[in-house]
Formats: structure tokens, sequence, C-alpha cells
């Protein structure tokens, strides 16, 4: 009984938590992309050469900076992102691990129990035996007893 709830509870976390890792994933893969495109883009800005003669001009470089700076930011949301994911993660194997061993507590305990039903039954079994084993001895010697006082009474009637 309790199993079935534990396996109700734990199909009804996966509904939630696939969806979610799913969305998580993708979540990164489309932050992964677009820095891939900002990285283009920085790349194409480090090769404009504005200036007099081919050189690169202030605003070239400013612009450079600035894509720079824009990978960093998604470097960094990147990065918080998959902190978040990892501690997600270590939560479910947290509760994981605190189901399992709550499950293992009551088998420990049910184990317990039955071994000391087993035990219980073991005595009874011994405490019939020993009473039918006194059941028959009464019954061997009131067949001896019986036995010898016909024999006397044969003797005495005999004689």
């Amino acid at each position: 009984m309790f199993q079935e709830i534990m396996f109700k509870i734990y199909f009804i976390a996966l509904l939630f938590i696939i969806p979610s890792m799913a969305f998580g994933q993708a979540k990164l893969d489309r932050m992964l992309q677009e820095r891939e495109s900002m990285h283009r883009e920085w790349k194409a800005s480090e090769s404009k050469k504005t200036g007099i003669f081919g050189n690169r001009t202030k605003k070239d470089m400013i612009e450079t900076n600035e894509w720079m700076q824009r990978i960093i930011q998604k470097d960094n949301q990147i990065m918080e992102e998959l902190r978040l994911m990892s501690e997600i993660e270590k939560t479910e194997i947290t509760y994981e691990k605190n189901d399992y061993k709550f499950i293992s507590q009551k088998q420990e305990r049910e184990i317990a129990l039955l071994k000391r039903a087993l035990e219980e039954k073991d005595l009874q079994v011994v405490e019939k035996k020993s009473g039918q084993r006194i059941f028959e001895w009464t019954t061997f010697i009131f067949v001896l007893s019986t036995l010898g006082l016909g024999y006397l009474y044969w003797k005495k009637v005999r004689s």
C-alpha cells in the first residue's frame, strides 16, 4: 500500500520534473546559440576597419568592446542557469536519497516484525511439541500401569 503511494508520488513528480528539465535544457541551448551569434558579431566587429588608410577607429574599438561585454553578460547568464540546474539536480537527488532511506528503514522495521513473529511461532511450536510429549508419556505410563494391574489381577484370579 505504501509502495503504491510512493510510486504514484514519484510518477507525478516525474511528470513535473521532466518537462522542467527539458525546458531548462532548451533554455540553455537557446542561450548558447545566442552566445555563438554574439561571438560571430564580435568577430565581424573585430575585423571592421573604417578609419583612414584601413585602420581601426575608436568607434570600431568601442563597438568591439561592447560586443565583448554582451558576450560576458551572456556567459554569466549561462553560468547562472547551469548553477540553477545543478541545484535542482542536487535537490532531486537529496529527495530521492531521503525517500530511499525512508523506504529502507520501513523495510527494516517490517523485517524485524516478521522475525519477531517467526520467533513467537517457533516458541509456540516448541510448546505444543513439549505438551504433546507430556501427553505421550502420560499415555505410555497409563498403558504400562494398566498392563501391570491387569497382570496382577490376572495372577490373583488364577491363584
